[in-house]
């Protein structure tokens, strides 16, 4: 733990050489978002979130040249004008693990939809920005990512950063955009990789984002960020009406992917050991090809429980997988966050198990074969009745992934709106968050303080 403790304080060292590290390590105090934006409060206690119900969210989407876009997932094409509802193209079905990485896309496309949704639509495209409840920035940075260079060594990462400075130059130009500092803006996120050089730039706006696994509390926090599924990768599990789905699924625990990851990730390497010698637990080394991705796909309808062990970052597309073929999520993350956990409750069809847990030799496996039947069938049902909500559909369909994400956008705009307000009127830095976490800054500060001074002592007594 200490050493995993050490390894994120060096990434963000990396990351942020120009902030103290009593800065970078604040947020397990008091939220310091004041330190760099104005307030942004948290809902308080037991607010309700909005009604499904009402008009849909108005929503503005900049205009940006194909290859912000779409164009790159066609990169012979030389088309630059802006795509429309007519030129949407579909999502490639050889794009592998790309997928997962494409809620971008998505929700663009459920703004380019100009047919009728129904009372279903959480959100239309309006083309007077004086009307938009909040700007939808169509950048696929996910994609760029994916497509750009992997290693900040290779060349073609010159091209990501050139479109984010690219995007960023566009975005400082809107007068939207100056008005509320961003922070009324969408903007997807969902690869921990994603708009990486620039990243803290667009610190304020509305995120959509996968978890909070590689960054700050003041870059991304669940405050003012959205929380999005993975798009799953495995077909999704449609006929699933077995007499008897017990009984029909012969494998207790299934997992199938890498085991060597970093950070949390550790824990699949020791999994990987106390799960060995079972007969009716499945647990596979492999990469993710497209053979591999239909093989583990059969599995998962053959399991009862399907284990989802922290990787690179606290979540993975390997949940959403095992919604969609209904079988039991298991999840073992310390840290995890939870797509549209105000209107879904993961506990009637997940079971969570803390690393200590789970690494516990034997303990997982034995609560797994006591697990009641009746129990496991009833979170079958659950899986059933709720995994639609896990889809993403061009063009969308009522209370998909696409219009969950909307609604979750609209909870988030009260919030918005009376920071914009409030920041318009304030003269000074935010006092009240200042006055609030003072007292934590100044312990922070004489930390930091006393910890230089030792250093120092220690360096010259050497």
């Amino acid at each position: 733990m200490a050493e995993n403790v050490r390894k994120s304080r060096i990434r963000s060292r990396l990351r942020y050489p120009h902030t103290p590290h009593h800065l970078l390590n604040l947020h397990r105090h008091c939220d310091i978002r004041s330190y760099f934006l104005p307030l942004l409060p948290s809902p308080p206690p037991g607010a309700q979130p909005p009604s499904a119900t009402g008009p849909p969210l108005k929503v503005y989407m900049y205009d940006l040249p194909r290859r912000f876009n779409v164009g790159m997932l066609n990169r012979k094409s030389t088309e630059q004008a802006p795509v429309t509802a007519r030129t949407w193209p579909t999502w490639p079905r050889n794009s592998g693990l790309k997928r997962q990485h494409s809620v971008e896309y998505w929700m663009m496309g459920s703004l380019l939809f100009d047919g009728d949704g129904g009372d279903g639509r959480e959100a239309v495209r309006v083309s007077d920005p004086e009307l938009a409840d909040a700007f939808f920035v169509p950048f696929f940075s996910s994609l760029s990512f994916n497509t750009h260079g992997h290693h900040m060594t290779d060349p073609a990462t010159e091209i990501d950063h050139q479109l984010q400075i690219d995007v960023l130059k566009i975005l400082g130009e809107s007068k939207y955009w100056q008005r509320s500092g961003g922070r009324d803006h969408v903007i997807p996120l969902t690869h921990p990789n994603a708009f990486r050089f620039l990243r803290p730039q667009i610190n304020a706006s509305i995120q959509i984002v996968v978890d909070f696994g590689r960054y700050p509390h003041v870059m991304s926090n669940l405050s003012k960020d959205v929380v999005s599924p993975y798009v799953h990768v495995v077909d999704s599990f449609t006929d699933d009406n077995h007499s008897n789905p017990y009984e029909s699924r012969t494998t207790l625990l299934f997992f199938q992917g890498r085991t060597f990851r970093k950070d949390e990730g550790i824990v699949r390497v020791k999994l990987a050991k106390n799960l060995a010698g079972y007969d009716d637990v499945h647990y596979e080394r492999s990469v993710a090809t497209g053979d591999n991705i239909k093989a583990s796909s059969q599995r998962m309808r053959s399991s009862k429980f399907c284990l989802h062990p922290a990787g690179d970052t606290p979540s993975s597309c390997r949940l959403f997988d095992a919604i969609v073929s209904h079988c039991v999520p298991v999840i073992v993350s310390d840290e995890i966050e939870l797509p549209f956990e105000d209107e879904i409750d993961y506990t009637k069809f997940s079971l969570f198990f803390s690393f200590k847990e789970a690494l516990e030799p034997g303990y997982m496996v034995d609560q797994l074969r006591k697990f009641p039947k009746d129990r496991w069938i009833e979170m079958w049902r659950q899986l059933n009745a709720i995994s639609h909500h896990f889809e993403f559909h061009y063009p969308p369909e009522k209370e998909d992934a696409v219009n969950m994400l909307w609604r979750q956008v609209k909870h988030k705009l009260p919030a918005v709106k009376l920071a914009v307000h409030r920041n318009r009127r304030l003269k000074i830095p935010d006092w009240w968050r200042r006055r609030n976490c003072s007292q934590q800054h100044m312990v922070a500060d004489r930390k930091f303080s006393i910890q230089t001074r030792i250093a120092y002592s220690r360096q010259h007594s050497d």
